[in-house]
């Protein structure tokens, strides 16, 4: 066998190691769960050392399940979940448990944020100041744990960690760094005025690298856990949704990437600082070197479909559910779904909208309420594709993953909606393989990430729009767009009254 890279995805739920070729093959995987520990409502944690032992583990499966010579693997590198606070004292001893993305305790800190920094805070960051980022995490722990604060020394993310303990050597690729809001994006550094005004020292932040940055070798030691080779090189890495446009060919500024998972994501590479979204739609440096790319978020797309799913058919596989749309018709037969059943990021941020079955008659059968909530998501979806539209972009194709690439019926409603080609992956592997490709490249296999993705990242099925099925979902969506504003105070109040209870 020839020699072959490591993409480690490392997840909230678990961590996946494949093993890639020159062909852009995956020849190996393996994976490894871990626990989230949730100590009071709404925070959301984990122990970095897990990270550490199941990343390890998974390492050992891979390598006892295959073929494959720990000489064998030239180099590797990181995808990781974004914008969790790993704190690490002089001596790099973790003092915390992490904060995860989806910790939600932080609300004050960002309050103080947006009243004390205003637009300035967008200015420099291209963000908005959410309970998901890591900036507010620091302030908390500033705030409420000053012992732990004091002893802090320097801070990480999750898969800077993982490489830490793989090399010994602490660094922050720039897409991972632009998702703790503490960099300034104009100039590719941490940020001196943010540091300055809150009080965060400048010495806390780690080194800057890009993400196909050498940073190493794996150390004698995690070589000694793992069964790794000690000449086995490590590149940066990169943020989980940087690292997934790169594994789905996300290049250039005329495809757009649509990810259907628990939320969704509307994804599109940039070539320039671009702060004219204000906030609306995040903003992040791409794992190519000073390039960028933005994204939006629909908190409940692929969720809203599984609600549906466990509430009405419990005992049916998701397939099954599915393919019942294909009984009803476009539109659902005049039943629109409005999927903000958990509230909305963009472009309504708001946590107390919640979603909403209009046009219900006794006509209606399941599979309609099924088709409803596959469209509601896609509109969803279009209503950041069209804020997209509206700052100049112009789409010529969308690259389908996740829950949504898995069935036909869907893809082609997206192309519908969409009104533009749709195609999904033949070998769909996410952040891993932007991972794998970014090692790849880091190692010299390419000379670009482009020229990598000519070989590791192949479409499959491409699905065109149809011109009837277009017009009617246009006349559909202009309905669908007026259920946020028409429903929220009524939302907003059963909300309330629902909490006094």
């Amino acid at each position: 066998m020839s020699t072959v890279v490591l993409g480690i995805d490392l997840g909230t739920s678990a961590v996946k190691v494949s093993a890639i070729d020159r062909q852009g093959r995956v020849v190996a995987q393996a994976s490894a769960g871990y626990t989230l520990q949730q100590p009071h409502p709404g925070y959301n944690e984990q122990n970095p050392e897990d990270w550490v032992t199941q990343t390890t583990q998974a390492i050992h499966e891979l390598l006892q399940q295959s073929a494959i010579e720990s000489n064998q693997i030239e180099g590797l590198s990181y995808s990781g979940q974004m914008h969790g606070l790993v704190l690490l004292d002089g001596e790099a001893n973790v003092l915390r448990p992490a904060i995860l993305w989806n910790d939600t305790r932080t609300t004050t800190q960002c309050r103080e944020l947006e009243a004390q920094f205003g637009d300035e805070f967008i200015k420099i960051t291209g963000n908005r100041p959410l309970e998901g980022f890591t900036l507010p995490k620091l302030l908390w722990v500033k705030e409420n744990e000053p012992d732990i604060w004091e002893q802090a020394k320097t801070f990480l993310l999750p898969k800077d960690y993982l490489r830490y303990r793989m090399t010994g050597k602490l660094a922050m690729d720039m897409s991972d760094a632009t998702g703790t809001v503490l960099l300034d994006i104009a100039t590719s550094q941490w940020s001196e005025i943010l540091c300055k005004e809150l009080d965060i020292p400048l010495t806390l932040c780690p080194p800057l690298i890009d993400s196909t940055a050498y940073v190493g070798h794996v150390n004698q030691t995690y070589a000694r856990l793992s069964g790794l080779s000690i000449n086995t090189k490590v590149f940066g890495g990169a943020a989980d949704n940087a690292a997934g446009a790169v594994g789905a060919g996300i290049l250039s500024s005329d495809k757009a990437l649509v990810s259907i998972g628990t939320s969704g994501v509307v994804l599109k590479y940039e070539d320039d600082v671009q702060t004219d979204y204000r906030g609306v739609l995040q903003y992040e440096c791409h794992a190519f070197p000073r390039k960028y790319y933005s994204m939006g978020v629909t908190l409940a797309a692929g969720y809203s479909l599984n609600w549906f799913k466990q509430t009405f058919a419990p005992n049916e596989n998701f397939e099954t559910v599915v393919t019942t749309a294909k009984q009803s018709t476009i539109g659902a037969n005049g039943l629109l779904f409005a999927p903000y059943i958990v509230g909305e990021r963009a472009p309504y941020a708001d946590a107390a909208i919640r979603g909403s079955f209009i046009g219900v008659d006794g006509s209606h059968q399941r599979s309609d309420f099924v088709r409803a909530v596959l469209e509601g998501i896609i509109f969803s979806f279009e209503d950041l594709i069209r804020l997209y539209q509206h700052n100049g972009a112009d789409f010529k194709t969308i690259v389908s993953i996740g829950g949504g690439a898995k069935s036909a019926l869907w893809l082609q409603i997206q192309a519908d909606i969409f009104n533009c080609k749709v195609v999904s992956l033949k070998n769909e592997q996410g952040p891993g393989m932007g991972a794998a490709m970014i090692a790849a490249t880091g190692l010299g296999w390419f000379k670009t990430l482009v020229d990598c993705a000519q070989t590791f990242v192949h479409y499959g099925k491409t699905y065109y729009p149809v011109t009837d099925h277009v017009s009617q979902y246009q006349e559909i969506y202009q309905l669908f767009q007026k259920i946020y504003v028409q429903t929220q105070p009524i939302t907003a109040g059963l909300l309330a009254q629902r909490n006094q209870h």
